[in-house]
């Protein structure tokens, strides 16, 4: 194998394959990335066995050929390399090494036999459909942040995507929860998705795709079957296994009834309770609101730090109240909310809240609150 690739180039796509190999692996050809050059373009490869990507990058070929390298290792050198650099990447058949030139410098890499890499993006998956780049970027972005990391409840940790109902158009949702606040967010059902099964897509794999797809314009492909999902784009596919369980009935927890509702400047209430916040004790972070008429109070206190109040006009119509939140999560929540105005919907100081974007039915969330 021999060919020549400009540094930018092999650096980008080295940073998305490098990313998914594990740093500390029992088996020794999964720190590798497998280097496959031929028809005029380089096809790098990595895998944890849960999750794979594929990147193809156009470039010379001067001979074609197949190795494998460690992923991190090749990532460090190509990346310490001068800006505007050409690499020169070349292996010879059966000497186990790689040979990497650039200017002055020359690195030998130790490789592993091709044929050990594991083969993970083969077969075919039954559902197929298209979203655009935008679209699933803003899914990822609004549900990723409530994904569960308590690694006992396993099947909370990801994203829950399945073909759903609301006031009878079909839409495909995007849930995810980790018990204190849920996140759902949804877009019209796109074509080929309409007897997908519901599956659960992981949290890595959530975080390489809106890596994978940050600067994409095009649509994202998209094929699943119950226990695998693969998505393509770009010159790229990443193939990962599903989550293994069932996602809790989640609309068992979005309240109904909730009667009071107050709306609000998002950006104004977002800058007031991360003011307050400061001085809440780490632990709990809470922040109490207590509502009359058209006067917000938010206030904070702890023992060590002392107390801190702020007033906000909001839009009010119901019985005064106080209800408690982690200002944590109260931030996340206000973060995602892409309008001016935010809808908090309650019922009470121990019932769930619905919030949501005034005039934005396609997303919304629920948040339990805390004893203040």
């Amino acid at each position: 194998m021999k060919l020549t690739i400009e540094r930018a180039a092999l650096l980008k796509s080295l940073g998305h394959v490098q990313s998914v190999v594990e740093r500390r692996n029992t088996i020794p050809i999964l720190s590798n990335a497998k280097i496959d050059a031929r028809d005029g373009g380089l096809s790098l490869n990595a895998t944890d066995m849960d999750l794979d990507i594929v990147e193809r990058v156009a470039t010379e070929v001067a001979q074609s050929g197949a190795t494998t390298a460690p992923a991190h290792t090749l990532y460090d050198v190509v990346r310490k390399l001068p800006e505007g650099s050409q690499v020169e990447l070349e292996s010879a058949d059966g000497d186990g090494q790689l040979v990497l030139r650039s200017g002055r410098s020359r690195f030998t890499l130790s490789c592993l036999p091709v044929e050990d890499f594991p083969v993970m993006s083969e077969g075919e998956l039954a559902h197929h459909f298209t979203l655009s780049a935008g679209d699933l970027r803003g899914i990822v972005d609004r549900t990723r942040f409530a994904i569960s990391t308590e690694e006992t409840r396993y099947y909370l940790n990801g994203i829950y995507l399945h073909a759903a109902e609301r006031d009878g158009v079909d839409v495909l949702r995007a849930v995810a929860t980790d018990g204190h606040r849920l996140a759902s967010v949804e877009v019209p059902l796109p074509d080929g998705a309409a007897g997908m099964p519901g599956v659960i897509v992981p949290r890595k794999t959530v975080g390489e795709v809106r890596k994978l797809i940050d600067e994409t314009t095009d649509d994202v492909a998209i094929a699943l079957s119950e226990t695998k999902i693969r998505i393509s784009f770009d010159d790229g596919v990443l193939t990962s296994k599903l989550i293994d369980g069932t996602f809790p009935d989640y609309e068992r927890v979005i309240p109904a009834d909730n009667d009071k509702i107050m709306e609000v400047d998002r950006q104004s209430f977002a800058d007031a309770v991360d003011r307050v916040s400061a001085i809440s004790s780490e632990k709990s972070r809470s922040v109490k609101l207590v509502l009359s008429g058209t006067n917000l109070v938010l206030s904070a206190s702890s023992p060590e730090s002392g107390s801190a109040t702020e007033e906000l006009e909001v839009s009010y119509e119901s019985d005064a109240m106080e209800i408690g939140f982690n200002a944590r999560y109260l931030l996340d929540i206000t973060q995602q909310i892409e309008g001016d105005r935010a809808q908090f919907v309650m019922s009470d100081a121990a019932s769930p809240t619905i919030v949501r974007e005034v005039g934005d039915a396609s997303a919304l969330y629920v948040l339990m609150p805390m004893r203040v």
